[in-house]
């Protein structure tokens, strides 16, 4: 059988703070780094074999997938960056404290922004502290940074990643880890687990806390699926 583990970073400093992070390169806390250190010893653990690891071009993604990795006395395992495994980019709201949004706009219409699947918030203007358009990253690869995304462009630009370079090596055996974030996670379970439109906004994914899924034979349809630190578990789709 083959599994999938898919990571959350690490809680973030923004996390911390309660700041909207997106694609803002933020690194872990202290707290993070724990969170990460534990979800490596929860998968060493498994005794799972692992072929490779898939993570963004964000720190906080790609040190949880570090510190996992040394936990597991596996850190010579291929690793591959995408950006398209970033967070979704929270345009406008990029950088501001999130209980203060709600205050200024209005909780009813920051809910919006947030847990909408559709929904982007305002863009961010041009030459924001936060514009990362002229980022080497980003130019080197020819990326078209975003402006704003809600989680259906999220999924819109994870979907066909997935579909090219992960989903053929699942299907052909090899068990995966991703560390990526909250957003770009909740796109794939929405993918995997099919979570139709109104019920994937209720989906949270616990920061460290690794869910592996274990997929049928030469197949992505998911026949178990679990958190590994189950005090920190947060309600699963269900397998269909």
């Amino acid at each position: 059988m083959t599994r999938l583990a898919l990571i959350r970073h690490g809680q973030s400093q923004w996390n911390l703070e309660n700041r909207f992070t997106g694609w803002v390169d933020v690194d872990l806390t202290e707290k993070g780094r724990a969170e990460a250190t534990k979800a490596g010893a929860l998968l060493k653990e498994t005794g799972i074999e692992f072929a490779a690891c898939y993570t963004s071009v964000l720190k906080r993604a790609i040190r949880t997938l570090w510190l996992t990795l040394d936990e597991m006395d596996r850190m010579w395992l291929p690793v591959t960056r995408s950006w398209e495994l970033n967070e979704r980019h929270y345009g406008g709201l990029t950088g501001l404290n999130k209980a203060e949004t709600a205050e200024k706009h209005g909780a009813d219409q920051v809910k919006i922004w947030r847990r909408s699947y559709d929904i982007p918030p305002p863009p961010l203007e041009p030459g924001s502290a936060y514009d990362l358009s002229g980022d080497a990253r980003y130019q080197s690869l020819g990326v078209n940074v975003p402006a704003t995304e809600s989680l259906k462009l999220t999924l819109d630009r994870v979907e066909p990643y997935f579909d090219k370079e992960i989903a053929p090596r699942i299907k052909a055996g090899d068990s995966l880890i991703i560390a990526a974030h909250g957003n770009s996670l909740r796109a794939l379970v929405k993918l995997l687990f099919n979570v139709a439109d109104d019920d994937i906004v209720h989906v949270e994914i616990p920061t460290g806390n690794p869910l592996l899924i274990e997929t049928a034979e030469g197949s992505l349809k998911p026949v178990a699926a679990r958190y590994l630190d189950a005090g920190r578990a947060e309600e699963l789709p269900a397998i269909k």
